[in-house]
């Protein structure tokens, strides 16, 4: 995986710029042809908000290539028949927490979120328990070996963090941003929040709170793979870059149509499909509240690495490490081939 995967364009937009002043002609530019297969609208919650502040969402880090050493390339077997259309909300829809969409809030964590919620996924596929984990613990603990905090981290990291010092439950660690955002353009931004490695609530432990990953892992960029790593073991994290035309994204598959590059983000991929007009797509949960795109989801193209999101794919296992009464019950064997 290229180190900055993300920055698929060397356009830039002025930081000070005004994000309303290009909004309208994107918008028109996207809806007047019927063969870019998406549905632009206006927010007006993008309102006097300046592309600086809209950038604030998207907290992908271009990754240090020493990050990835020794981090396995996970592949599948291609003899492996895949669903034309999978979504895992209905395939695992006894796991509540896939279907969710959460507000990252005033802070870049886009790279936490995705991860934090793609491992309470696959907690609940693997040992059938629904379970919320700690965006704050990987937040506020991981430190510089993540990135910054809410300035913005590396995917790959995250999931090193769950193998190595586990992620403690949300019911222990809240999401230190209770209020929410009026997404984009949050204002102001909040500082990275303090470690504090000790539950809200006394009747709960940290360490026994804490659940772990059993491996951190990137999986190869060919779409076979990434489709039949969530239809084995469940939702991925995927890292993009992000244009200006996607922040009016409303509905379709998306592909990168017009405006400059803003920067790197995070999200949680979920499916694919085909759409009704024969464009294949992959289907994401963003963290942005529902206010945003389709529900708070958004589809975009498949099989042409589309602004990077097949060369960003990240994900790792859970361990049954203070599952089952602190007693491991199984080896923990990563299922995939490398």
């Amino acid at each position: 995986m290229p180190a900055t995967i993300w920055n698929c364009s060397r356009e830039s937009f002025p930081a000070e710029a005004n994000f309303t002043n290009s909004s309208n002609e994107i918008v028109k530019e996207v809806n007047e042809n019927p063969n870019d297969g998406w549905i632009a609208a206006f927010n007006d919650r993008f309102a006097n908000s300046t592309v600086a502040e809209f950038k604030r969402l998207l907290g992908v880090k271009p990754t240090p290539k020493n990050e990835f050493l020794g981090v396995p390339v996970v592949s599948h077997d291609i003899s492996l028949k895949l669903p034309k259309e999978f979504d895992a909300r209905t395939a695992w829809s006894q796991c509540s927490s896939i279907g969710r969409i959460l507000d990252q809030g005033h802070c870049g964590s886009c790279w936490a979120f995705g991860a934090v919620e793609s491992l309470s996924d696959r907690f609940c596929i693997k040992y059938n328990m629904n379970i919320s984990l700690s965006v704050n613990d990987l937040l506020a603990c991981c430190g510089f070996l993540c990135g910054q905090g809410c300035n913005g981290g590396y995917p790959i990291s995250a999931w090193r963090y769950f193998k190595h010092h586990g992620v403690v439950t949300e019911e222990c660690d809240p999401y230190f941003d209770n209020t929410g955002c009026s997404h984009p353009g949050c204002e102001p931004a909040y500082p990275t929040p303090k470690c504090v490695r000790k539950c809200v609530s006394g009747n709960q432990l940290w360490r026994e709170s804490k659940h772990y990953g059993v491996s951190a892992y990137k999986v190869r960029h060919d779409p076979q793979d990434i489709m039949a790593e969530v239809y084995k073991n469940g939702p991925v994290e995927v890292a993009f870059t992000v244009y200006e035309d996607f922040a009016h994204y409303k509905s379709g598959v998306y592909k990168h149509i017009t405006g400059s590059n803003i920067g790197g983000h995070a999200v949680k991929l979920i499916g694919w499909g085909t759409s009704d007009d024969g464009e294949d797509y992959w289907l994401l949960a963003n963290q942005w509240n529902r206010s945003w795109g389709d529900d708070g989801y958004f589809k975009i193209k498949r099989g042409t690495n589309e602004c990077g999101i097949e060369h960003g794919v990240v994900a790792g296992l859970p361990s049954d490490r203070n599952v089952f009464n602190g007693i491991n019950t199984s080896n923990d064997v990563l299922v995939s081939s490398f």
